[in-house]
């Protein structure tokens, strides 16, 4: 049983767009595994869930203190 997809995929454009870097670094990640941003590979095509994309933002957000300003 195949189980329906609830979840968008997006292109490593569209992703790039999000994170505001450019798709060559998407990939230089992908690559080296600098950052654990999952990814979905069928064939040749790279696409990214979209509820991975936000967990991997969420975990990269940084906790502002006060003695930070």
């Amino acid at each position: 049983m195949i189980a329906k997809q609830t979840t968008p995929l997006l292109s490593p454009q569209e992703v790039a767009d999000r994170l505001g870097v450019s798709i060559t670094t998407l990939a230089t990640w992908r690559c080296t595994k600098r950052y654990p941003l999952a990814y979905v590979k069928v064939g040749r095509l790279v696409r990214y869930r979209a509820g991975d994309v936000e967990a991997f933002e969420i975990s990269r957000l940084q906790e502002v203190v006060a003695n930070d300003w």
